[in-house]
Formats: structure tokens, sequence, C-alpha cells
């Protein structure tokens, strides 16, 4: 009888395709694992003992000043602390509004229910302003071009250093409370990281066995994150695993290796003791959902040599001008308490450049954003058009703005 969580027979199948698929893959697999595995020793000793400060901070100003050598640690580390992006009273000013706005609109789509802090609203004023900001927009545009093609290779229609806005919600998370929306978790992309051959690719070289070539800023097969409070370890605020490269190879080869010791075993966590195994359909971490698949959903339990117990750190503290960036592929959550005694304000605000399918999406989404409605990755509900202070075209805050929403620019 199978579990409820069993992915069906055919992605066993999927495991023997890929398996097929690149030449001695046992072999390499198996090597590059028990690498994998001594450099996540070394490595998650050494974030848990710098903790928070092991995460890059950068001011705004030297952006366009940073050594090759500190950028490069803002690849590895996958995550990065962007100050004074805009000035605390600006974000302040953002933050209030938003409270208002959802004091004046009680209908709106909130979790909790009985107790709303996390807000299904996507066109507030302020929203449509802070994505608009131009600091917010040039600094999208410096984390855009973090990412690259080969030397050899055009995309057409790519531009990195055309921003474009996707609209998301916003958090005003209270002191005191405990929050279970957010576990440790991976956003981009669930089984098609396996399942779909284009995406597959992006992790090609760590299927090959050669994973310390994997390049997650490529972006071949790829083209297919700000807060507004002071918030800071322990209340409420954004954790990651801040290694993209090891996070990377680890979750892309778990599934093609079992343990054979009992967990409490002290050689469980030993490379030798975990064995290459294609004959199961589990990915661990990958889950069934309405009709679908959610994850990778990293846990103790199901990855253990991750140490997420006290490797997922917590961002060092920001300010309300400060923005915190994390690659797609970090695995990050939101803090269990807040033991603070101010709010823990977000309002998400991702990087995106422009490519064929971005600009696609972003076409789709102004026609939503003109009619008030929810944005067209984001569940139906009953929009806003009709709730009081609803942000307009009019708000943004400049041709930038206007261009990365798909809208014309006016000419004077």
């Amino acid at each position: 009888m199978s579990k409820p969580d069993s992915l069906p027979p055919r992605f066993a199948d999927l495991k023997r395709e890929i398996a097929a698929s690149f030449p001695n893959f046992q072999e390499n697999a198996t090597k590059a694992w028990g690498e994998i595995i001594a450099q996540l020793k070394v490595v998650n000793a050494e974030i848990a003992e710098a903790g928070p400060e092991y995460i890059p901070q950068i001011k705004f100003d030297d952006l366009k000043r940073l050594t090759a050598e500190e950028i490069a640690k803002v690849k590895r580390r996958g995550s990065v602390v962007i100050r004074d992006v805009v000035s605390d009273a600006e974000a302040l000013q953002w933050k209030e509004q938003l409270r208002e706005f959802a004091k004046a609109n009680p209908d709106a789509i909130g979790l909790p229910e009985d107790n709303k802090q996390f807000f299904m609203l996507y066109w507030t004023k302020p929203q449509v302003e802070a994505r608009s900001h131009l600091h917010l927009l040039e600094a999208s545009t410096w984390l855009n071009n973090l990412y690259h093609t080969n030397s050899d290779v055009t995309i057409e229609g790519v531009d990195l250093s055309t921003p474009l806005t996707y609209a998301d919600r916003f958090r005003i998370r209270h002191p005191g409370s405990s929050w279970d929306l957010h576990p440790p978790h991976v956003d981009g992309g669930t089984i098609e990281r396996w399942e779909d051959p284009a995406f597959r690719q992006c992790f090609s070289s760590i299927l090959s066995g050669n994973w310390r070539s994997h390049d997650p800023y490529d972006l071949q097969g790829r083209v297919a994150a700000s807060t507004s409070s002071e918030t800071a370890p322990t209340q409420g605020t954004l954790r990651v695993y801040p290694d993209v490269l090891l996070a990377n190879s680890y979750l892309i080869l778990r599934p093609f290796f079992r343990p054979t010791l009992l967990a409490d075993s002290p050689d469980y966590l030993k490379a030798e003791t975990w064995e290459f195994d294609i004959s199961s359909p589990d990915f661990p971490g990958i889950l069934p959902r309405d009709g679908g698949y959610y994850g990778p959903r990293p846990t103790p339990e199901l990855h253990p040599h991750l140490e997420l117990e006290k490797t997922m750190t917590s961002v060092p503290k920001v300010y309300p001008g400060d923005t915190v960036f994390w690659h797609a592929d970090i695995i990050h959550a939101v803090e269990h308490e807040h033991t603070g005694t101010g709010d823990s304000s977000v309002m998400y605000i991702p990087a995106v450049p422009l490519t064929p399918l971005n600009q696609k999406y972003i076409e789709r989404q102004r026609e939503t954003f003109l009619k008030g409605e929810c944005p067209p990755d984001f569940p139906k509900g009953p929009g806003e058009a009709s709730f009081i202070g609803v942000g307009k075209a009019d708000d943004i805050l400049a041709p930038a703005g206007r261009r990365a929403m798909g809208l014309p620019i006016s000419v004077a």
C-alpha cells in the first residue's frame, strides 16, 4: 500500500532514464555524492560558526564598485543584503500605507484568516510605487547581470539590463506569533528539475559527476526578491541555506541514493553508508498536491547532510530601506518564532530580467493590473478593483517602471 505522499511508479522510470542518459552515471554520481557530503561537512561548520554574518552585506551605493572576489562571494552564497536602497522614511511610509490599506479593506484575503498578516494583495499604491522606484530597478538590474550566457551563445530577446516587474504579495507579521506557512523550501521548480529535459540541462554538470563546475547563473535552460521594517534574527526574518552550489548539487543527486543504516547510527551520515538506488520512485522533498507537485521541501529527516537545524541562517539585521535577495535555487524559510517587539514587514519584489517568456508574462500581468485582478501566476480571487486605495498606472514612479510593467512610456 502506497503512502499518501508517494510518487507514481513512472518516477522510477525517470530515474532510470536519467541514469541511461549520462555515461557511467552510477560511478560518477557515487563519486560526486561522496565529494559533496565531505564538502558539506566543512561548509556547514563554517556557516554555523559565522551565523548571519556569513550572508554578504553591500551598500547600494557600492554596487558598481565591488571587487571580483566580493561578487563571487555573493554568487556562491546565493543571497545578499543590499543596504539603503531607499530611504528609511520612504519605506516606513509605504509600510504605514499598507497597514492602512488592510484596515480600509477588511475583506482582503490574508493568512491566518483570524489574524491576517500575509496578504494576497498585489496592486496597492505602495507596492506599485516600490516596484517602480529607480533604486529598486537599479538593484534588480545589478542582480540580473550576475547571470550570463556562454560567450559564443546569444539568446534572442534577452536583455539583463532591462528589468521587469513581477507582482507579488506583502507580509506584516506581528510580534509573538508563530509561523508555519514557509518552512524550508526552494521556489525554482519542482519535479521538472529532473523531468523536464531543458530544465534538467541546468544541472547536467551535477548529473555527470562534475558538480564543482555547476553554474547556477548560466541562463541557458533557465530562460524559461525587499523589506520595509527593522527586523533582526529571531524577529520573524528570512532564513537561508547560504551556498547555492552545494545545495543544488546535494538536492539533485539525493533521489539516487538511500541510507543503509538507521538514522540513529553513528555512521549514518558517512557517504559509504548510502547506496546508489534507482528502483524507487521517491524524490525526497517533492510532494504531490492538487494533481501536480510542490517542493523541493528539504527536511532534516530527508536531507540530513544539509544539517538544516544549524545551517538555516537568519539574515543579518535589516532596516526599513534595505533589501534582501536570494537566488531562485536557494533553500529559504521564514523564522518560526518572532520574539521581537515590532512587526516584521516585507514586500516581495523579485529581480526579473527581460526574456521572451518573461515579456509574455508581463503583458498578461499588465492586463490584470489595469483591471485590478490577481496576477496570472496566483490563485484567482475577488481582485482589488473595488478596494479603497488600489494603485493605478499614474502611481508608477518612473518611465523605467512603466517599461517594467509593460506599459508605454510617454514622450513629452
